[in-house]
């Protein structure tokens, strides 16, 4: 029979990282980053929880950070002018969003928003500007990062601007 008191003690005694840098490891921005990095970043991040349907930016609000969420799901969307919903994405624990933020000070082209209770990283674009001033290397490992996933969601958004009109044409 096991002993509650027991299990309990020792459930994550074994782990070494914490939560925030799990999660962060699932981030391709992050990619190649060494243990120290990780927790450099641990400790520039900011966590916040979002209640459902929290807004957690709207569209054409200043792009000022990018997320990542570490529990729950988010929705991103952009409504029409009679307030009807067109969703563009749903995502989930380990995905990332609002990530060009990081490099311009554009408005942000659709709303977020928390589908169900959700625990969310915020990496700030001055967080990353502080972080580039006083550890250059890992900043410039973050921005080629970046623009790694950049480039790549650009050929997807180009892949699919074509598929859409072979389809109507």
């Amino acid at each position: 029979m096991k002993n509650a008191i027991w299990t309990n003690i020792f459930r994550n005694w074994q782990q070494t990282e914490s939560k925030t840098v799990m999660t962060l490891k699932q981030v391709p921005i992050f990619k190649g980053l060494s243990e120290r990095e990780f927790l450099e970043i641990e400790t520039i991040i900011h966590e916040r929880a979002f209640h459902p349907k929290e807004i957690i930016f709207k569209r054409q609000a200043p792009g000022e950070a990018m997320y990542i969420i570490m529990a729950g799901d988010v929705e991103i969307y952009i409504e029409d002018h009679n307030d009807n919903k067109n969703v563009l994405a749903t995502l989930e624990q380990g995905d990332f969003f609002g990530e060009l933020a990081l490099l311009d000070n554009e408005t942000r082209s659709a709303t977020a928003a928390a589908i169900e209770s959700s625990t969310i990283l915020v990496f700030s674009q001055t967080d990353l500007e502080s972080l580039i001033e006083r550890k250059p290397s890992l900043g410039n490992k973050i921005l080629l990062n970046l623009a790694r996933v950049t480039g790549a969601r650009l050929r997807k958004t180009n892949e699919l601007l074509a598929v859409t009109q072979k389809e109507s044409a």
